[in-house]
């Protein structure tokens, strides 16, 4: 019996804990979580096609498997966040991985749990008492995942890490962070913490490079899809309940020739009511500006000449063909379940397969090396899979019935999977 067998035995007595509004027992095995960050449900489809990933395959045909709906805007921050709180982004308060912070006037990148209203799932269950670790592929994500936790901690971004967690066990560092070699390293940090016997509750939340870069169907996609599969095996070897979801898809926004489709949503409402007449923040921004060239599907429009309305911001928008909804704050929020603190006066989510920018001064596109542009933020990448390799008990099976959120993914996977 390994070691993290042995932990889970003694803490399965205790008392389940209440986090933010959901209970959750604790673990009989050990818990991976995998956040597959951009996992379009084609990317499974394409990969399962073409008989590549036969472990995930075993995975959804003995376990359970369904497409769940992320939280909006479909960007990795607040999905991540929500995710690890079991809760929507209302309850979270993160919205975004950039805003403008209204009372300082100051544009801000997202780099730590700062706006987090709640602790995360891994943050109670390490004060109860269970071995949790958290390894991510982006640092950027580290601070708020491990905020206010007393577990195991660790990015691809900051090897030293995990060499100091798992000594000879842990991966070789990864020297390019525009690598699909950032995922592999979270996944192989993983196994190796449970070969240790560390961890009864894991999340790895790997990186969308791959999906960014490549389509479903793309050799490249594919080679990576098996790589990932080669290392799903390996955790299910230890024993372990693997749930895998993704915080977002992926949509190429593209002209069939490469060009970017784009709306530079500042350029137009300026021209309509002004220079210096709106603020437009993209909150798909981060530092991987190769990934995205800082264009998604979902922007914010702060309004900053006092005789202009959100009605009026919003009545333009609404006649701008590539633009699928525009609301003012109170409406976004109570649609996509997002906190009012720091919300934009008007929402603004693409049409399917249009990316939204602010300026065309503000964006390099060539930041995205000659490569299609391929993004997220919108409605259209909403769909997620939901997998667990254990099939459901009857109370969870039901529950699935009525539609899952990404967030539900730890609820399943620790409550709802049969013994």
């Amino acid at each position: 019996m390994t070691e993290a067998f042995s932990r889970t035995s003694f803490i399965e007595e205790r008392a389940p804990l209440l986090i933010n509004g959901r209970h959750y027992r604790f673990p009989v095995r050990p818990v991976v979580v995998i956040c597959f960050d951009g996992c379009d449900p084609e990317y499974i489809a394409a990969a399962t096609k073409a008989g590549v990933v036969p472990n995930l395959a075993r995975m959804m045909s003995e376990g359970f498997s369904d497409i769940a709906l992320a939280a909006m805007p479909t960007f990795t921050n607040p999905n991540n966040v929500a995710i690890a709180c079991g809760a929507p982004p209302a309850v979270t308060g993160v919205a975004g991985n950039y805003y403008l912070d209204r009372a300082t006037g100051r544009e801000v990148m997202v780099l730590d749990g700062h706006q987090m209203l709640v602790d995360t799932i891994f943050a109670h269950f390490a004060e109860g008492g269970a071995d949790v670790a958290v390894v991510t592929a982006k640092d950027k994500l580290l601070g708020a995942l491990g905020r206010n936790m007393g577990g195991i901690a660790l990015s691809a971004e900051s090897p030293e890490g995990a060499v100091a967690v798992l000594g000879d066990r842990a991966p070789a560092a990864v020297i390019d962070k525009y690598s699909e070699a950032l995922s592999l390293y979270v996944l192989d940090t993983g196994i190796g913490l449970l070969e240790a016997g560390r961890g009864t509750i894991l999340y790895l939340s790997l990186s969308d490079y791959v999906q960014h870069k490549y389509a479903p169907e793309a050799p490249e996609a594919l080679t990576f899809m098996a790589a990932v599969d080669q290392r799903l095996g390996r955790l299910a070897e230890r024993g372990a309940t693997i749930g895998i979801v993704a915080d977002h898809g992926m949509t190429d926004m593209s002209e069939p020739d490469g060009t970017a489709r784009i709306i530079y949503v500042q350029d137009e409402l300026e021209a309509r009511f002004g220079a210096g007449s709106v603020r437009v923040i993209c909150p798909i921004t981060d530092p991987f500006v190769r990934h995205h060239a800082s264009l998604g599907g979902f922007v914010r429009v702060y309004i900053k000449d006092p005789s202009l309305s959100p009605q009026a911001v919003q009545a333009a928008l609404a006649r701008t063909a590539g633009i699928a909804v525009a609301l003012p704050a109170d409406e976004a929020c109570a649609r996509f379940e997002l906190p009012v603190e720091g919300e934009g006066d008007v929402v603004v989510v693409g049409a399917p397969g249009v990316a939204l920018g602010a300026t065309r001064g503000e964006h390099d596109l060539s930041a995205l090396a000659g490569q299609r542009l391929r993004s997220h933020g919108g409605l259209s990448e909403q769909a997620v899979p939901f997998i667990l390799s254990r099939p459901l008990n009857a109370e969870y099976a039901a529950r699935a019935q009525a539609g899952l959120r990404n967030y539900d993914i730890f609820d399943f996977a620790i409550n709802g999977v049969t013994p």
